[in-house]
């Protein structure tokens, strides 16, 4: 059983990363969280991590914590660790907490170098191009493809 007040928590959590090493994660207010509410977020990226607080807070029209931005964000190959928790002079917030893994929440960059020679003899164009950049991918066969031409 959760401490605090049903409805207290945050709703909707939700963590990107892009541009190989940005992570965002939003979330909504408890709907039934007082007004004075404030919410902060905790995270660790391996269990051997100690947590720490987000360091830049993305923030609502009434000053009310509901996101969180991270640079240098490396991806390691276990779940890192969420945890929102809230404050209340009226009462007790209940947390969230949740485990992620994070090259499942990566957005990756287009492939680099793509280029295309065509020539007039049946063999018709070649198409090559480099794997995009990541934090953590060590393996480019782990990449899959998908080439959509169209004709104009």
């Amino acid at each position: 059983v959760f401490a605090g007040m049903n409805g207290s928590a945050i709703e909707n959590f939700s963590c990107m990363i892009y541009n190989i090493s940005f992570m965002n994660c939003t979330w909504r207010a408890g709907r039934d969280a007082p007004g004075d509410t404030q919410y902060f977020l905790y995270w660790k990226n391996t269990r051997y991590d100690d947590a720490m607080e987000c360091e830049l807070y993305i923030k609502d029209e009434n000053g009310r914590n509901t996101g969180c931005r991270f640079q240098n964000v490396k991806i390691e190959a276990e779940e890192a660790y969420f945890l929102v928790n809230g404050s209340s002079k009226d009462s007790l917030i209940q947390f969230y907490d949740e485990y992620i893994e994070l090259y499942k929440i990566e957005i990756l960059t287009p492939p680099l170098n793509v280029t295309v020679n065509c020539t007039r003899d049946p063999a018709g164009c070649i198409i090559t191009w480099q794997p995009p950049l990541t934090s953590h991918m060590e393996n480019v066969n782990c990449f899959a493809y998908e080439i959509s031409i169209q004709k104009k």
